[in-house]
């Protein structure tokens, strides 16, 4: 067992541990994660990027360069891939808009063939729909960030966090040798962080892109050639991924659009989607507990515990940084040797 199993924490790695516990609390309370998650999204690319950089570089003043420019480059790419993700839901191959009208008049339409049951849980009509729908999001706008306002500053947070994300991983092409004790340990607290979002993060990326494209492949490919062509595919397969991101709740919402879009064609084809996409969700659950739980040796119910509990103080910023600040406690204890 090794030295920091056994020896006693010394008096900067509790200061860490205590600064690091009122930021992650700070972030939540007054709304920064977005900030948060975009600076640990640069910090950690440019992160695995720079040691290949590194080694092919004499000196060190070569190599703080070669990052600074890393980490301007993967700001730039971040910065317009989310122009493009915002101009194509502004496009009319994507308009959310037209999506959402969609889906309020194919409720509309769908009255005559749902049973009753199912109608008692729909609005009146799609005016209803689009009203409940608004009264919703204004409801949720603090929360969504998605009110005017609130969206310039999300817009604000996300670009100084990876900015700061940036800064940090130059940071970290001075040796750790150089620091001082407290640094050190703040510096530790950083990495195992980050560690930790890059575990959940990216794996939750890669099990949005295969759900994404299971999706896909059932609207491109299976539903045409049984001669059913829904409306906004694209604009439903972009949805599937941008909410997979979102553990649980991202499987919701695109399961319920998909499952409204196909009642335009009948109540047959909505029950052959429902079908489906539990099927491939009974998939995603298995990929899920393989793919994250075995990155931070954790299992479903434990991620889902804590993405309760973080739902029940915070709200859905606790609910999308549960997984993250489970997995960096987690990491602190296992440690120390406690778990």
């Amino acid at each position: 067992m090794d030295d920091a199993r056994t020896s006693r924490p010394t008096a900067c790695e509790i200061a860490a541990w205590l600064a690091t516990a009122v930021v992650l609390l700070f972030v939540l309370v007054f709304h920064l994660l977005p900030a948060l998650l975009a600076g640990l999204l640069v910090f950690e690319l440019v992160h695995l990027i720079s040691p290949w950089i590194a080694r092919h570089l004499p000196g060190q003043r070569a190599k703080i360069i070669a990052v600074a420019l890393l980490s301007f480059a993967v700001i730039s790419v971040l910065t317009l891939a989310c122009v493009g993700l915002i101009a194509f839901f502004r496009s009319d191959a994507g308009s959310l808009p037209m999506l959402f009208s969609k889906m309020a008049q194919i409720i509309e339409d769908s009255r005559k063939i749902l049973p009753d049951w199912v109608l008692e849980r729909l609005p009146a009509d799609a005016e209803t729909f689009k009203l409940v729908a608004s009264e919703w999001l204004r409801t949720h706008a603090a929360t969504l960030q998605l009110a005017g306002k609130e969206a310039g500053r999300l817009i604000a947070h996300i670009l100084i966090g990876m900015i700061i994300g940036g800064l940090v991983a130059l940071r970290e092409v001075v040796a750790v040798e150089d620091y001082k004790p407290l640094a050190r340990a703040l510096t530790e607290r950083i990495s195992r962080l980050g560690l930790a979002f890059r575990r959940i993060v990216f794996a939750q990326v890669r099990i949005a892109a295969i759900n994404a494209t299971f999706t896909a492949i059932y609207l491109v490919l299976i539903l045409p050639l049984a001669g059913i062509h829904l409306p906004l595919t694209k604009t439903m397969i972009a949805v599937t991924f941008i909410a997979g991101l979102l553990p649980v709740i991202g499987n919701l919402i695109s399961n319920t659009i998909i499952v409204v879009v196909s009642l335009s064609q009948s109540l047959a084809v909505a029950i052959g989607s429902l079908v489906f996409l539990i099927l491939i969700h009974k998939l995603e659950y298995f990929l899920n507990a393989r793919i994250v739980g075995s990155q931070i040796s954790a299992r479903a119910w434990e991620l889902l515990a804590a993405m309760l509990l973080m739902e029940a103080a915070f709200g859905l910023p606790g609910l999308v940084a549960g997984p993250i600040y489970y997995a960096y406690l987690k990491n602190e204890l296992s440690a120390r040797g406690l778990v």
